[in-house]
């Protein structure tokens, strides 16, 4: 198969550091609204995590799939998700990019 005959797609992955838990789990459900209202999906969502090569010790990973790059873009940019942002950026470190990737 050509990677033309896949779907395009927008990942974001979040290196996440909570520092409020009772505070976070508030976050937690806006973000999914949010998320879910973008045409998002969780992929992985706080699960453990094991280092295999170099040296990264996350915390906990989220992996998020939208339709396309612009859309996950559209999400973390909206009105909708400005109160849990405000909230995550209270409650948590982290770290988060947005990738293209095919679904396969």
């Amino acid at each position: 198969m050509k990677l033309n005959q896949f779907s395009m797609k927008g990942y974001v992955i979040v290196e996440v550091e909570v520092l409020d838990k009772e505070r976070y789990e508030e976050y937690k459900k806006l973000a999914a609204e949010s998320i879910a209202f973008y045409g998002g999906k969780y992929l992985v969502r706080g699960a453990q995590t094991e280092m295999l090569e170099g040296e990264w010790y996350p915390q906990r990973i989220v992996v998020l799939e939208f339709p396309s790059k612009e859309r996950a873009k559209e999400w973390w940019d909206s009105e909708m998700y400005a109160k849990p942002k405000k909230i995550r950026n209270q409650t948590a470190k982290t770290k988060m990019i947005v990738v293209d990737g095919y679904e396969m």
